[in-house]
């Protein structure tokens, strides 16, 4: 049995932090994990920009809904649903990206999770556990699957490392030049193709 494994931002919908930062014109949310390297005091910035403008869940929620995927992902997706068992593995939340999971046609994510008072404020998060892409694919191996995982970022890499067969897409130079061993596509077209032709290899 095939599984297909893919990162959901920067594949299949926009970079969910740095659109909701032009959208709501907050610049300071586009700081990223490059800017702050402890994603613990990352998060609590960001939690504490949400407070002070004023954005609860619902505010946050409306403007995700908004953005909708990126061209092209939901016929990719569901195309590719009709080959694959496919799962998202991603580092974002369930309450950020469930109104983008509805315009994909609910395909199966496995994320983090946010925490909101009563007023729909948000006061914490909660990893699912660390390093959860890589650990998904280790035990989906353990279950006999064979897997083929596609990302597109340094926090991808590790995934496709234990994936069977890893593939990037649109990744930045950067990233192509440090990991030359995974192949790089750039479009859904190419991306169909590297899936298929590792699913024929492995």
């Amino acid at each position: 049995m095939q599984l297909v494994c893919l990162d959901l931002e920067g594949v299949l919908v926009p970079e969910i932090w740095i659109e909701f930062a032009q959208r709501t014109n907050i610049p300071e949310l586009r700081r990223t994990t490059r800017d702050e390297p402890d994603y613990d005091k990352l998060m609590k910035y960001r939690l504490d920009l949400l407070a002070q403008h004023r954005l609860g869940l619902p505010d946050i929620q409306k403007v995700i809904s908004d953005m909708g995927p990126m061209a092209g992902a939901k016929a990719f997706l569901d195309e590719l649903r009709r080959r694959y068992q496919v799962i998202i593995l991603s580092d974002t939340f369930y309450e950020f990206a469930m109104p983008l999971m509805a315009q994909l046609g609910m395909p199966t994510l496995f994320c983090h999770k946010l925490e909101a008072d009563a007023n729909g404020t948000l006061v914490n998060y909660h990893l699912r556990m660390p390093d959860q892409k890589r650990e998904a694919v280790k035990r989906f191996k353990e279950l006999n699957f064979k897997v083929i995982a596609a990302g597109d970022s340094y926090n991808d890499t590790a995934m496709l490392g234990e994936a069977h067969a890893g593939i990037l897409f649109h990744p930045p130079e950067n990233v192509i030049r440090e990991f030359p061993q995974f192949p790089v596509t750039m479009n859904y077209a190419e991306l169909g193709a590297e899936i298929d032709k590792a699913g024929g290899k492995i």
